[in-house]
């Protein structure tokens, strides 16, 4: 009996690796066809005539370096703001004796079953002075209601006393956040971090809808651009013939280009990421 269950679960395992495998060689196929298209004049799955011209040329022009900058700077400084006021606020919740806390946790969850709609927001952030200003990208959608939610249960799950008594050797509400309540919750701030930088590396329509200056364009605004709109990082009537046929690569040049910097994120965070996100989600 024990021998015909070992065999079981080797059967098990060996299944379990073989959809595994085959789950992330279907993940990797799409980027292994950027990358060759992207140093091969042809498309496909092998590399024809390496070369690098399409890098070269993206890299010589200043509209990719602008926006990758842009973006970057965005992507930053927007995590820095949300982590904070999301830890700041979520700190607030997690008080029972704050005067209407459940009010506002209604509001909050609220907001995750309706929005005020794309017209509505737009007047707002024009009414702000935010149009033609990157932190339109960052500021409207500054809190997400469930990492919030998730952030608030977790810090509720800190021992009371452990903040009491910092409160009694003399500690403010500040200090007491910042010295031993956010290192406490680390995997969980590393892991909405995450999913903050990744949502405001990928912003699309706030910057389509809020930035009309090109200067001021992301990284995915000028993506578009040249996937759907041109064929290379300028007009399309004033580019050159090498330039012109050369323009398959320049954008899968670009896809790659504008993939790596956030995907080079996760190593680093990889180990908070499974902790995180099941932190603070078992207590209501």
């Amino acid at each position: 009996m024990k021998k015909l269950k070992l065999d079981r679960l080797k059967i098990f395992d060996i299944i379990n690796y073989f959809l595994l495998a085959l789950c992330a060689f279907i993940c990797f196929v799409p980027f292994w066809y950027v990358i060759v298209s992207s140093v091969s004049g042809r498309g496909g799955f092998l590399i024809h005539d390496f070369n690098l011209d399409a890098y070269k040329y993206i890299f010589s022009t200043q509209t990719l370096l602008r926006s990758m900058f842009i973006t970057i700077m965005v992507t930053v400084f927007g995590t820095i703001a949300k982590l904070l006021v999301t830890a700041l606020m979520a700190y607030s919740l997690a008080e029972n004796t704050l005067p209407g806390r459940k009010l506002i946790l209604n509001l909050v969850i609220f907001t995750m079953l309706f929005s005020g709609g794309m017209i509505p927001t737009f007047f707002i952030v024009r009414q702000t002075g935010l149009i033609n200003s990157p932190w339109s990208m960052v500021i409207p959608s500054l809190v997400s209601p469930f990492n919030l939610i998730v952030l608030k249960n977790f810090f509720q799950s800190i021992p009371y006393e452990l903040r009491e008594s910092a409160r009694i050797d003399g500690c403010h509400e500040v200090k007491i956040l910042f010295k031993i309540v956010m290192p406490l919750a680390l995997p969980a701030m590393a892991t909405f971090g995450l999913f903050y930088a990744v949502g405001i590396w990928n912003t699309y329509m706030s910057a389509l809808l809020y930035i009309q200056k090109p200067d001021f364009w992301p990284i995915q605004v000028l993506l578009r651009k040249i996937v759907y709109v041109s064929s290379g990082l300028g007009d399309s009537e004033g580019m050159e013939a090498s330039v012109a046929a050369m323009s398959q690569s320049i954008k899968m040049a670009v896809i790659l280009v504008s993939t790596i910097p956030i995907l080079c994120v996760y190593p680093f965070l990889q180990k908070h990421f499974a902790k995180g996100i099941m932190v603070g989600s078992i207590k209501g």
